[in-house]
């Protein structure tokens, strides 16, 4: 009769192939673990406004007061003057601050800094130019500030609310400065009525 006794495998064996198993796990999830490659795309200029964001060549960055939480109103038209600034997909912005990125409605990654979007203004053309601060649009035009110019003045400190509304395209007209009195209507001899019978 022949034994059909089952031989175990060793011990170190079963430790050496849980170990090979776990590494083998560990590597694509190490892989998955990696960060976003990096660039830096915005530095602090210092205007007579106070520090604000600029791009590597100088020039101011803006936000919109009205784009936030996802709403884009910079778009067509508008793109012509007021240029976002954009990072390859998967790219994190980095600078002296910290920034953020949000997909445009064309599909480009534009980088925010406080949750806002970032454009440069097509009429500033030299480093540290504001040409495009307080700009009023169905929003208005702020430039991307650090911090505000030392001041005497507490009050100039304060960060400016938005604007909820577009300034009145239709403006009052001037008062005139030496108004006509109004005429009154020329007095009526009293009506005599017969006396009335109850």
């Amino acid at each position: 009769m022949q034994s059909t006794a089952r031989s175990r495998p060793s011990r170190p064996l079963i430790v050496f192939a849980l170990l090979a198993l776990a590494a083998a796990l560990a590597v694509p999830a190490l892989g998955l673990a990696r960060t976003a490659p990096t660039k830096r795309v915005v530095k602090v200029e210092e205007t007579a406004s106070g520090s604000v964001l600029a791009n590597l060549k100088g020039r101011t960055l803006y936000s919109l007061s009205v784009e936030k939480n996802g709403k884009f109103i910079c778009t067509g038209g508008c793109l012509s003057i007021w240029h976002p600034l954009v990072v390859p997909k998967g790219v994190k912005p980095t600078g002296p601050v910290s920034l953020g990125t949000i997909e445009r409605p064309e599909g480009k990654t534009q980088v925010t800094y406080r949750g806002r979007p970032l454009y440069s203004f097509g009429e500033d053309t030299k480093a540290g130019q504001t040409n495009g601060e307080g700009i009023k649009d169905v929003g208005t035009w702020h430039a991307a500030m650090t911090k505000a110019a030392a001041s005497s003045d507490p009050e100039s400190t304060q960060p400016t609310q938005p604007e909820p509304y577009p300034a009145n395209p239709y403006p009052t007209p001037p008062a005139q400065t030496n108004p006509t009195p109004p005429q009154s209507p020329p007095a009526e001899p009293p009506h005599e009525y017969p006396p009335y019978n109850y």
